[in-house]
């Protein structure tokens, strides 16, 4: 899997026109993405803590993951595969561990940032799904593949409500905090009639190997 095959094809033509000018850099700069890099647990706690994300729900997603993603019939889930493996995500998982919105970035409105909310769909909470909902990533099986960056109690989904994973990353920079912010503000619209959890998780290695 490359950057190539996620992201924006506006983008990518771009890229590759002016990656015989030399100002590839430059492009990457003007759309909020920084090159491919490892990082540590400290770094990764260093750029969420700039992301806005309570350090106590950031967590790092296993590489496991695309290997489980890769190995199903491609024949009956290309579509939800493709859109699982896209580096920023929001999914909204019901009580009974049910994906009932989800938004990964290729669905988003094209640009210099991306627009999450072109439709207004994330005027109201839980927001109405981008991406055709399935069921190849139920929350437990994507709870599978992840793993805390503190010392944090135990997860248990069925104390809430709602259960939102959001994958993130310094690759996406601008766009990731993006993103962050539009699922915090859409949180924000339950006014407390429901109990509902965030969990933030970074694929920066997944994206730099």
């Amino acid at each position: 899997m490359t950057i190539r095959s996620t992201l924006p094809k506006t983008l990518l033509l771009l890229l590759f026109a002016m990656s015989f000018t030399g100002c590839v850099n430059i492009i990457m700069k003007v759309y909020g993405i920084k090159s491919p890099k490892q990082l540590n647990e400290q770094q990764v706690l260093k750029f969420a803590s700039k992301y806005n994300i309570p350090k106590e729900d950031c967590y790092l997603l296993d590489t496991a993951y695309y290997g489980y993603l890769f190995s199903l019939d491609s024949t009956v889930n290309k579509l939800s595969v493709k859109n699982h493996y896209q580096p920023l995500q929001a999914l909204y998982y019901n009580k009974n561990g049910d994906l009932v919105s989800f938004h990964p970035n290729c669905y988003a409105q094209g640009g210099i940032n991306l627009n999450w909310n072109w439709d207004s769909a994330f005027n109201d909470f839980v927001p109405q799904t981008h991406a055709p909902l399935d069921s190849i990533m139920p929350l437990d099986k994507h709870l599978q593949f992840l793993s805390p960056l503190t010392d944090s109690y135990p997860l248990n989904h069925q104390e809430y409500d709602y259960f939102i994973i959001v994958q993130w990353s310094r690759l996406m920079h601008r766009q990731s905090k993006r993103l962050i912010n539009v699922i915090q503000e859409n949180v924000l619209l339950h006014k407390g009639n429901h109990s509902v959890k965030i969990i933030y998780v970074n694929n920066d290695n997944s994206y730099s190997e």
